[in-house]
């Protein structure tokens, strides 16, 4: 779970998270030097859920703020360095629902996918009514245009909400991603998929975030349009 400027949301979100019924899960918070004090909440929160002397939550603090991808591969990696079987990566901002969890895992687990998306753009998914029509323009024109360029068959390959096996995330080799952004949901699908991991969506319904304000600008956008021609030339090659 990474965080920038989230101490209007995090506990919230935290304590959705901590009260599902996996007795395994452990959450990792990365924090890159919020100013607004959202990390040491986040150690707060951590001294706050320990199970049997074992913390239940972990805090990775990083320095400098230096893209949402760079700090989702450095929370990712070091959880399947400390032997996470499953990964899941969400926001802190209330957008993904903490409920979908089990089904995500439970779908994993019966199928052997590589990785499980909670999709906005299956039959069951939603958006939250606060969504203005050019966002939902926008969504579906980022998700086609991605779609259509590396041929994923994934509908929603720009989706934040994912839950990955360790095995796919050793075959994409973290340390080797460049998106710096949001283009990161895109090339890690991308290659876990070109490495021949199935790719399964869950319906989900993706809520307005609680507060705080959106990272999206125009340099990510930017990205955001380069990264699919670059990964689908990098893959014919």
């Amino acid at each position: 779970m990474p965080t920038y400027n989230e101490i209007g949301s995090l506990e919230a979100t935290v304590e959705q998270v901590m009260a599902l019924p996996l007795p395994g899960l452990h959450l990792k918070v990365v924090d890159d030097s919020s100013p607004d004090g959202t990390g040491e909440l986040a150690e707060k929160l951590a001294e706050r859920h320990v199970l049997d002397g074992k913390p239940r939550i972990s805090v990775l603090h990083r320095k400098g703020k230096d893209g949402l991808g760079k700090a989702y591969a450095a929370g990712m990696a070091l959880a399947v360095e400390e032997g996470a079987q499953f990964v899941v990566q969400m926001d802190a901002d209330g957008s993904h629902p903490a409920s979908a969890i089990p089904q995500m895992l439970g779908t994993a687990l019966s199928t052997g996918a590589g990785v499980v998306v909670g999709s906005r753009y299956v039959p069951g998914g939603e958006l939250a009514d606060e969504w203005g029509w050019h966002r939902r323009l926008l969504s579906r024109w980022a998700n086609a245009y991605a779609g259509i360029i590396l041929s994923t068959r994934v509908r929603d390959i720009t989706a934040g909400f994912n839950l990955w096996s360790a095995a796919a995330l050793h075959a994409v080799d973290l340390a080797t991603l460049e998106s710096a952004g949001y283009s990161f949901q895109v090339e890690l699908k991308f290659r876990a998929v070109h490495a021949g991991f199935s790719a399964l969506e869950v319906p989900i319904r993706f809520e307005e975030r609680r507060a705080g304000e959106s990272k999206m600008s125009f340099g990510v956008q930017l990205e955001s349009a380069i990264v699919p021609w670059r990964l689908r030339l990098r893959s014919r090659k």
